[in-house]
C-alpha cells in the first residue's frame, strides 16, 4: 500500500531553511576570512630581534676574522724574527 501523503524520494528538495542554512555559513565564513586577513596583515613578516640577532652574529663574524688575521700577521713577524736571529744571530728592530 502507498502512502499517499508523503512525496516520492525524486521530489524532496531542501527547501527554504536548507538555503538560508548554507547561505548564512557562506556569510559567517566570508566574514571570518577577512577577519583573518587582518590579523595575518599585522603580524610582522620578520621580527625586529631576528634581524638584530643575524646582524650581530654578523659583526661577531667579521670581528673574530679580523683577530685572526691579525694573529696571523703576528705570527708571520714573529717568525721572520725568528729565521733573521737564527741566520744573523741579531734581532733586528722594526
Amino acid at each position: 500500500m502507498i502512502v499517499l501523503a508523503s512525496p516520492a524520494a525524486s521530489q524532496v528538495v531542501p527547501g527554504i531553511l536548507g538555503f538560508l542554512v548554507v547561505a548564512g555559513m557562506g556569510l559567517a565564513l566570508f566574514f571570518l576570512l577577512r577577519s583573518m586577513n587582518k590579523q595575518l596583515n599585522k603580524v610582522a613578516r620578520e621580527p625586529r630581534w631576528r634581524e638584530e640577532a643575524k646582524q650581530a652574529q654578523q659583526d661577531q663574524a667579521q670581528q673574530d676574522q679580523a683577530e685572526r688575521d691579525q694573529a696571523q700577521r703576528d705570527q708571520a713577524q714573529r717568525d721572520r724574527a725568528q729565521r733573521d736571529y737564527s741566520q744573523n744571530g741579531t734581532a733586528q728592530q722594526g
